[in-house]
């Protein structure tokens, strides 16, 4: 091989790897600048995260419920009226549900539902939903942490192993994608109480 191919190659050579160098930078700002968003693969809302905080009257049995005492587990929470329409007890029925789909991680998840009044609910529907906290939280701070008083009988929330409500489930809810969402998120955390 004479000099002049040699550099020929080597310049070839050369360029190819700073373009292979560069690609990556230019692809992401191109990706950037023309807003480009993957789809997502998730179910629920990411919502911004809040540390909850705060106590609850335990109905089963009377006694006060902290937050800090489901550390350690994922909850699912429901913020509705004791009366529980259609609604309500479609939510209960989904967390149970999502819950019991879980199979040997079932007891890394707690379900919780927050009464924002004064009604009892009926002994059927503590025998029918039996292993969910019951909790009047009517005067409680707890309800403070999530949303707005319009919005937040619309949905069913998560709470992460640490206190922290992160996620949203959609009003309309699909019980699959919720169950999907929860085994991906128990999959990925390990983190026992």
């Amino acid at each position: 091989m004479s000099n002049v191919q040699i550099q020929k190659s080597n310049r070839r050579k050369f360029l190819l790897l700073l373009v292979l160098m560069c690609a990556p930078v230019v692809i992401s700002y191109a990706l950037y600048f023309t807003d480009y968003r993957p789809e997502s693969t998730h179910y629920g809302d990411l919502i911004p995260i809040i540390k909850v905080t705060g106590t609850g009257t335990n109905q089963s049995d009377n006694t006060i419920l902290r937050m800090k005492d489901l550390h350690g587990k994922w909850v699912l929470v429901t913020v509705d009226s004791g009366h529980c329409d259609e609604v309500c007890k479609e939510k209960l029925y989904f967390m149970r549900q999502v819950r019991l789909v879980q199979g040997k991680q079932s007891h890394r998840i707690e379900r919780l539902w927050l009464i924002n009044d004064d009604v009892q609910p009926n002994d059927e529907l503590k025998e029918q939903y039996e292993g969910t906290y019951f909790v009047s939280a009517k005067d409680s701070e707890i309800l403070g942490y999530i949303e707005t008083q319009e919005t937040q009988t619309k949905h069913i929330y998560l709470i992460d192993p640490m206190g922290n409500l992160m996620m949203r489930f959609p009003e309309k809810i699909d019980g699959t994608k919720m169950g999907h969402d929860l085994k991906r998120l128990l999959h990925v955390s390990q983190i026992e109480h």
